[in-house]
């Protein structure tokens, strides 16, 4: 189950992970295979880490994780949605943290 910020609760949906990813890699470099293998990763790493209930944080964080090693533009859109940003300043902010690890 994955125990969502409002404190509801759902089961875990491994289409629904997949949709976000790739709506987040869309006219991306990335091809199907590489977002079946993120997919499965992050599947893999919340099943040893959590017995019954994943938090749903736990869930974005390896998406973005797993993107960010990827493809930084699949990383920004997938976090723009996952951490809500508000404003461009919130965007340019990311990006510029994303260029400053690059170096």
């Amino acid at each position: 189950m994955v125990v969502k910020k409002d404190r509801s609760r759902e089961e875990f949906d491994r289409d629904k992970l997949r949709r976000g990813i790739l709506r987040a890699c869309e006219k991306r470099p990335l091809d199907v295979t590489q977002v079946e293998g993120i997919v499965d990763d992050v599947e893999r790493q919340l099943r040893v880490e959590f017995d019954r209930e994943v938090p749903s944080t736990a869930v974005g964080e390896r998406v973005m994780t797993a993107l960010r090693a990827v493809d930084g533009v699949a990383y920004v859109r997938f976090a723009s949605v996952y951490r809500e940003f508000r404003d461009v300043e919130t965007f340019a902010k990311e990006i510029l943290q994303i260029l400053q690890q690059g170096k």
